[in-house]
């Protein structure tokens, strides 16, 4: 189990993240660009923005935990996270891909 205070720290902990506020929720970016993921507090949630290769890879770990956002996100690597049953070390690891793959992106642009 992990708390909303502990993603935040990961996320906070990758190189030129800033975190501000996207439609209410506490939320990540890199390079004042590219979000990667924000907060969902009341849900005890986390959503981070992967690839859909990675967002199979997580979902096939266990998809009580991680699972595409049910909506259009979903379907473009949206990701949520269930803070409540994640190992410490696999939301680390897919912060980091989500923050990853925005690197990537952030440096084409």
């Amino acid at each position: 189990m992990v708390d909303i205070e502990t993603a935040r720290q990961i996320a906070l902990s990758l190189p030129e993240t800033e975190e501000y506020d996207h439609f209410g929720r506490n939320a990540f970016k890199i390079k004042d660009k590219r979000t990667f993921a924000s907060l969902w507090p009341s849900e005890q949630r986390m959503m981070v923005q992967l690839s859909l290769i990675d967002q199979s890879v997580f979902n096939s770990f266990d998809p009580a935990i991680f699972y595409p956002v049910p909506n259009k996100w979903g379907l473009k690597g949206a990701t949520f996270i269930e803070l409540s049953k994640v190992r410490p070390d696999m939301l680390q690891d897919a912060i980091h891909t989500a923050w990853q793959n925005a690197s990537v992106k952030t440096s084409k642009s």
